[in-house]
């Protein structure tokens, strides 16, 4: 018992440790987000599966190093979502909003990318985000 309980300490610390901020900058303002990063392969795959919720304000941060065209989906991806394509220089290349949950069709990024953010659906229009917006973060070389 007391070794499970070890294991959930030391799993909570390290999920808090890939936990980061981000801004865009829009014509709007600044927009501040909390998020996860996802940097292996195994956590590229699950990014935000089997998830029932996600709050505004939160999302998750795939890293692609290096820059490739990535394709995205939703298996098991329960909640709408908005997904930025972000350029390595922090530019977003293209939007996909409110994408369908469950769906195995596949969400080109149009080009190499260094990253792809993933918030609540709806976010991007709500906030005014659009391409060619900027997301300041120290993954990408822009920051």
């Amino acid at each position: 018992m007391a070794l499970a309980a070890l294991f959930l300490t030391v799993s909570l610390a390290a999920r808090a440790a890939d936990e980061t901020t981000l801004e865009i900058v829009t014509k709007n303002g600044v927009h501040v987000f909390s998020v996860e990063l996802a940097r292996t392969d195994e956590e590229r795959q699950k990014g935000l599966m089997f998830r029932k919720e996600l709050p505004e304000g939160k999302g998750m941060l795939f890293d692609f190093k290096p820059d490739q065209d990535v394709s995205m989906w939703m298996r098991n991806t329960y909640i709408p979502l908005d997904m930025l394509f972000i350029n390595a220089d922090g530019t977003i290349r293209r939007i996909a909003e409110n994408t369908e949950p469950l769906s195995e069709k596949t969400i080109p990024s149009g080009g190499p990318v260094r990253g792809v953010l993933e918030v609540i659906g709806g976010t991007a229009k709500k906030l005014g985000i659009a391409a060619g917006d900027k997301v300041a973060h120290p993954l990408f070389s822009g920051r």
